[in-house]
């Protein structure tokens, strides 16, 4: 064979062996490939995480817990997605509460929430990470502290968790409902939402036929103080933190609480008022408008306080049934739901 052919069979050769590497298997595996990578795509974007349509609170686990961390780790939250709305998740939405417009603050994801984070998001509103509530820091494991977020509705104030002294609540209200005084007196205010279901259970109780009166509310850190001096200076320090709170351990402070009574009785807050009419009607029903009696008789020992038939608490519907149905206080309550 001469040098020329000899090339042109090497040549030949050579394109056979390029074209059987180049089969339609090897196109397959890439078009796989390609395949396999959409696939990817779209598994990741499935796994984004969409807002859950329940009401969500303290002490709730599941996988709407988790899915609602999720979203809100997309939105630069530093929380872990571990299916228990604990008190970091609770912050989260508490601080989303207080930076978007005519949400109820209480710390409870619900539907009036989702629908203004879905909203913000479209719009490309900013929503800052502890812009409205400073995040808190881990729990230290002291016995005495601060409450972290006094705006939660589920907050326990007491002798063990006082708020702190500049806390003023930003959405106090006047609720319409009867006092027994016409002054314009900041005793008057409570909290937004608390006042709104406040009102409903006034409304209901008139419909009964009785004669419920609001007569006192929020009360700042100062006149706390003072009302405090006044009673230790008539009982002693002793004697009166049976029944008066220290400044900053009073849940007047938080907005959320209203003592109530009945012209029956002179419009005066005393044990006698859990006799009366409105008194009973106020125990069986409180609950249904998200109150609880919140020093209940024979829990003296857990709440350091006397009997208070007149003193309520809004924590709303679901933790006020629960305390109620089973008899708990707020202090059991928490306890139970967090352990």
């Amino acid at each position: 064979m001469s040098t020329k052919s000899l090339k042109m069979f090497i040549l030949a050769a050579s394109l056979l062996f390029i074209t059987a590497c180049s089969s339609p298997a090897n196109s397959t595996d890439e078009e796989n490939h390609t395949d396999s990578r959409t696939t990817a795509e779209e598994l990741n974007k499935n796994e984004k995480q969409d807002l859950p349509d329940k009401t969500l609170q303290k002490g709730d686990q599941d996988k709407s817990v988790q899915h609602l961390q999720a979203a809100l780790k997309e939105i630069n939250y530093p929380i872990e997605a571990n299916g228990k709305f604990d008190a970091e998740t609770t912050w989260a939405i508490t601080d989303i509460q207080l930076q978007l417009d005519d949400l109820d603050i209480t710390g409870i994801y619900d539907m009036d929430t989702k629908e203004a984070i879905n909203k913000a998001v479209k719009d490309k509103q900013e929503i800052n990470p502890g812009s409205g509530l400073k995040q808190p820091e881990k729990d230290s494991g002291a016995k005495d502290k601060t409450v972290a977020n006094p705006y939660e509705i589920l907050s326990v104030v007491n002798k063990q968790s006082a708020l702190p002294a500049d806390y003023t609540p930003v959405d106090l209200v006047v609720p319409d409902i009867p006092f027994p005084f016409t002054e314009d007196l900041p005793k008057k205010q409570m909290r937004k939402v608390a006042a709104k279901a406040l009102e409903e259970m006034f409304e209901a109780s008139e419909e009964a036929g009785l004669d419920l009166v609001a007569q006192s509310g929020y009360r700042s850190f100062e006149r706390q103080e003072a009302i405090f001096a006044s009673n230790s200076q008539e009982h002693g320090k002793e004697a009166a933190n049976n029944f008066s709170a220290r400044a900053g351990e009073s849940e007047h402070q938080t907005g959320l609480t209203m003592d109530v009574t009945t012209p029956s009785i002179e419009n005066q807050l005393i044990i006698e008022f859990g006799e009366t009419e409105e008194g009973k009607w106020l125990q069986q029903h409180a609950a249904d408008y998200g109150y609880i009696i919140r020093y209940p008789k024979g829990k003296e020992d857990i709440t350091n306080y006397q009997y208070e038939p007149w003193h309520i608490r809004y924590v709303g519907k679901k933790a006020a049934k629960e305390i109620m149905i089973n008899e708990l206080t707020l202090e059991e309550y928490i306890e139970k739901i967090t352990n």
